[in-house]
């Protein structure tokens, strides 16, 4: 099966301007669009909402895959703006995890994936689209988000259960198992109550479909309401290899134990390889030591400052660096520590990252600051990051 781009390497270019990031990568199948649009000072989620689809009107091939919004309560005011700036009759899953960020807004910002060149295909699931799935010659990519469980009375264990049964049947409409995922988000109401439970559960599921004996998902697991207020609300990506070149493998964090040496069931990063790139998902990391506890327990600068060494020793690991990071997330537990990371980027003196700060309670009460990041390096073999920044 040839390769999904020829002769030349697939470009992979970063755009900024209109109050966006917008990070793109073509191959010879498939134009792609990772896209962050974070809230400016107070602004109010119809003007976030509106800076991203004006920007996609300029863009009438591409696709939305999946988009995520991270701000303070979806109203039923702001639920119609979002369904109002809908592109024509196109469907696709989103998220709403309902927080603030450091700066107060209504509004922490928005991510979209988005693609061109390829059908997407959106998967339904109880009269609500939950995913989209498009093909390439060598995979299938599927993406699913707003996974909740039906009733918000239930105990959240069973919540949590009820979760990743949902997940495991949207991914069967894509044709795939969770032996195809690489990447779950869970946003966890109350989460400092009851992350211990929801790990079980997570645990027990995964141990049943035999997830232990392949690779387990990259994940990040951090607090968050839904509009449902639902105990959780989930997101995934699949990958189902056509070609034996594409594979997912499971990164260690040069800096850190294994997570699930302390209960959690995720893998450090996960990398999927292409013919032409590799794609690597980094977890939500914190500040914890090699040996599994809590490093700067009250120091937001401590925390930010050995979460970024932590995260950045996995990039380097396998050949990358931040000018490779297609899109990030930091989660700060107090809004007021925001400007920490913002004096981070700036000591380091690295280009804005394509991010967005949001304010979200992290699994462990004296955890102030988490950073989940994704990263592509283009070509097939050894040589220079081909995403300058």
């Amino acid at each position: 099966m040839e390769p999904e781009s020829i002769l030349e390497a697939p470009q992979c270019l970063r755009e900024q301007g209109l109050g966006l990031h917008t990070i793109r990568l073509q191959t010879r199948n498939l134009r792609e669009a990772f896209i962050t649009v974070p809230a400016v000072g107070k602004e109010e989620p119809t003007w976030v909402l509106k800076r991203l689809y004006d920007y996609l009107e300029t863009q009438p091939d591409f696709r939305i895959v999946r988009q995520d919004v991270f701000g303070v309560a979806s109203t039923a005011s702001h639920r119609r703006q979002l369904r109002a700036y809908r592109l024509g009759s196109a469907e696709w899953p989103l998220t709403w995890v309902q927080e603030g960020n450091g700066e107060g807004a209504p509004l922490a910002g928005i991510q979209v994936h988005a693609v061109a060149d390829v059908a997407v295909t959106p998967l339904w699931l109880d009269e609500r689209v939950v995913g989209t799935v498009f093909d390439t010659p060598t995979a299938r990519f599927c993406a699913l988000g707003g996974l909740r469980p039906a009733l918000a009375s239930a105990p959240r264990r069973e919540q949590a259960r009820e979760t990743f049964d949902l997940m495991e049947e949207a991914l069967a409409l894509a044709g795939m198992t969770f032996k195809h995922v690489c990447r779950t988000w869970f946003y966890l109401e109350d989460i400092l109550d009851w992350y211990e439970a929801f790990n079980q559960v997570r645990n027990e599921f995964f141990a049943a479909r035999g997830v232990f004996n392949g690779v387990v998902p990259a994940s990040t697991g951090v607090g968050g309401s839904n509009a449902a207020g639902t105990a959780v609300v989930a997101d995934l990506i699949a990958v189902r290899p056509k070609d034996p070149r594409v594979t997912l493998r499971a990164i260690p964090s040069p800096l850190q134990c294994p997570a699930p040496e302390y209960g959690s069931s995720f893998s450090r990063a996960v990398e999927l390889s292409l013919p032409d790139h590799r794609r690597l998902y980094v977890s939500g990391t914190a500040s914890i030591a090699p040996d599994g506890k809590t490093v700067h327990g009250e120091d937001p600068e401590g925390q930010v400052r050995l979460t970024m060494e932590v995260v950045e020793a996995i990039l380097l690991s396998r050949e990358m660096d931040w000018s490779n990071v297609t899109r990030a997330i930091g989660y700060f537990k107090h809004a007021e520590d925001a400007p920490v990371f913002e004096r981070w980027l700036t000591a380091q003196k690295l280009a804005p990252l394509p991010a967005i700060i949001a304010k979200n309670d992290i699994c462990r009460d004296d955890l102030l600051f988490e950073i989940e990041v994704d990263a592509i390096r283009t070509g097939p073999g050894e040589g220079r990051p081909d995403c300058p920044g």
